[in-house]
C-alpha cells in the first residue's frame, strides 16, 4: 500500500464509523475492519486524524497515534456523523479530540515562550495557540495512522524509515501536510518524528529554519530536564542523568533560531 489515495479515506470508511456502535466491547472488531494494511506483526489501522488546518502556526509531530487516542477519534467521529455532520466537519471534530492537554501541555507552552516563540509569533504567550477553535496549532504523527506490532502500540521498530510500508506513510501523508503547511513551525517530539521530519528536510519538502530540533520532550517523566530548560533547577542541583551542557546548547540554538524567524517576520 503506498498511501496516495489517503484523502479518500475518510470518505470510504465515513458509512462503517456512522453505523457502528461505538462501546468497549465492540472497539476490536471495529479497529478490524478499519485496517489499512498488514504485514508480518505490522498492522496499519485507519483513525480519523485527516484534518489538517489550513492556517496552522505551529505543527506539533509525535510517532503515531496509539490505541487510546485512536478509540477516541473514532468514536468523536462517529458521534459527529450520526449527528448528521458532514463529513468535512466530522473529520475535524475527530481531528479536534486528538489534542493533548494537561501537564504536557503546561510543559510544552512553558518551554515555547521559553525560547521565544510565543514573541516570533506575535503573542504574550503560546498558551493562545491550544485555542481549537482557532485552528492555530497541528497536532500529527510521522506515521499518521495509528501503527501496531502485534497487539502493542509502534514504539520505533521496525526502522519506518527501512519498511516501505510505514515510508509510504510518511513520503505520502506526512509530506503532504509539510507542503500544506511549509511555513508553519514544525516541533517533532521524541528522536523518531526528528528523523520523520529530517528526512523531508533532505528532500526539500520542508526548510530546515522553520523546524524547532532540540527541545526536551513535555512528557512528565522528563521533568528534570524541562526544570532545568526553562531556568526552574539549578545546574549544580541536577541528577546525573541530565546533560545540562546540551541542553544549554540547544536553549541558544532554539533562541537564536526565534530571533531569525521574528526578523523575517517584521
Amino acid at each position: 500500500m503506498d498511501f496516495s489515495d489517503h484523502t479518500t479515506f475518510f470518505n470510504r470508511f465515513a458509512p462503517l464509523l456512522s453505523s457502528h456502535i461505538i462501546a468497549d466491547k465492540g472497539m476490536p472488531s471495529l479497529l478490524q475492519k478499519l485496517a489499512l494494511a498488514k504485514q508480518g506483526p505490522l498492522q496499519i489501522t485507519y483513525a480519523p486524524f485527516d484534518h489538517v488546518p489550513e492556517h496552522a502556526e505551529l505543527v506539533i509531530v509525535g510517532i503515531t497515534s496509539g490505541r487510546v487516542q485512536a478509540v477516541n477519534a473514532i468514536a468523536a467521529a462517529a458521534k459527529a456523523l450520526r449527528a448528521g455532520k458532514p463529513n468535512g466537519e466530522a473529520s475535524r471534530l475527530a481531528k479536534m479530540e486528538g489534542s493533548f492537554s494537561g501537564p504536557m501541555r503546561a510543559n510544552l507552552v512553558a518551554m515555547l515562550d521559553h525560547i521565544g516563540l510565543n514573541s516570533a509569533l506575535r503573542l504574550t504567550t503560546c498558551a493562545t495557540i491550544f485555542d481549537p477553535s482557532r485552528e492555530r496549532i497541528h497536532f500529527t504523527s510521522a506515521l499518521r495512522y495509528p501503527v501496531f506490532v502485534g497487539d502493542e502500540n509502534y514504539n520505533g521498530k521496525p526502522d519506518m524509515l527501512k519498511t516501505p510500508l510505514l515510508k509510504s506513510m510518511i513520503d505520502n501523508c506526512l509530506a503532504d501536510e509539510a507542503r500544506s503547511l511549509s511555513k508553519a513551525i514544525w516541533l517533532p517530539l521524541g528522536p523518531q518524528a526528528s528523523r520523520a521530519v529530517e528526512y523531508l528536510c533532505t528532500l526539500g519538502t520542508l526548510n530546515e529554519t522553520q523546524v524547532l530540533q532540540g527541545l526536551p520532550h513535555p512528557s512528565g517523566a522528563n521533568m528534570e530536564r524541562i526544570a532545568y530548560f526553562t531556568g526552574r533547577k539549578a545546574r549544580e542541583l541536577l541528577s546525573s542523568k541530565t546533560n545540562p551542557d546540551a541542553l544549554d546548547a540547544s536553549l541558544k540554538k532554539l533562541r537564536l533560531q526565534m530571533l531569525e524567524l521574528k526578523s523575517k517576520a517584521a
